[in-house]
């Protein structure tokens, strides 16, 4: 039995509908975890040179390649589409490598002069003042700054979520709205205390539903340091809840 199916790909990942029998349909949707934690684990390695959902969104694609192609011929679909995602994600960070290593140099050379001139003037230096500092006419500099800027946009799946207020139930009484909304407040200005390593692993754990284990291998330490970390994160974040926020 054949039926039409749409995919669902993690966050910006975006595949048409597909028609594809039920086995190859269970597949997908049973093995679609696991590409997210081979997107964090091939990021850990190379995270300045693209984005961890860049890497899910190409896991994705040889995800549904794999189910497609599979047969079983005694390994189980998980071990045959980790190599396929894997590869796939590894294929194309090596097609891409000479355009992003030339990227991240012009970064880094761009930055690197911010930061001296502004070192040196006390204040942000201007498009000319950074041009003239690395030799180059003010348009060749503005179309390199332009160059190296990161693009990002945000799909309308991305920006909804269940527990935004602006996506609220309209039926909500007006005072649980407020302490839903105060409560989201602050929880904001409580992770933006966490430091970046604290951040990460709180989104590894609670979002990507990583385990210890595995944000170890993500981050390069123990699970004994990840675990100590995070509860650090925690009680660094109840102690700046208000006093009569939920737990």
């Amino acid at each position: 039995m054949t039926q039409i199916v749409q995919i669902s790909a993690p966050k910006k990942t975006k595949l048409p509908a597909l028609s594809m029998p039920n086995d190859v349909q269970a597949r997908i949707t049973q093995t679609i975890p696991l590409v997210r934690r081979i997107a964090w684990h091939v990021h850990a390695r190379v995270a300045s040179a693209i984005e961890v959902e860049d890497l899910a969104q190409i896991g994705m694609i040889a995800l549904v390649e794999a189910a497609r192609c599979y047969e079983d011929r005694g390994h189980a679909f998980s071990t045959y589409a980790s190599l396929r995602i894997r590869g796939a994600m590894i294929d194309h960070l090596r097609k891409e490598a000479r355009i992003a290593r030339s990227a991240i140099k012009h970064r880094r050379d761009v930055e690197a002069t911010r930061a001296k001139l502004e070192q040196r003037l006390r204040r942000a230096p201007s498009d000319l003042e950074m041009a003239t500092e690395m030799g180059l006419s003010l348009g060749t500099y503005q179309d390199l700054a332009a160059a190296i800027q990161p693009l990002r946009d945000t799909a309308l799946d991305d920006a909804y979520s269940d527990h935004l207020m602006v996506f609220a139930d309209a039926a909500e009484l007006p005072d649980a709205a407020l302490s839903r909304a105060q409560l989201a407040t602050a929880l904001h200005r409580a992770v933006d205390q966490l430091t970046e390593r604290e951040k990460t692993i709180l989104q590894l754990y609670f979002v990507e539903e990583l385990n210890l284990d595995e944000i170890g291998m993500v981050l390069g330490v123990g699970p004994a340091r990840v675990c100590q970390i995070k509860k650090a994160a925690l009680t660094k974040m109840r102690a700046l809840m208000p006093d009569d926020a939920d737990d």
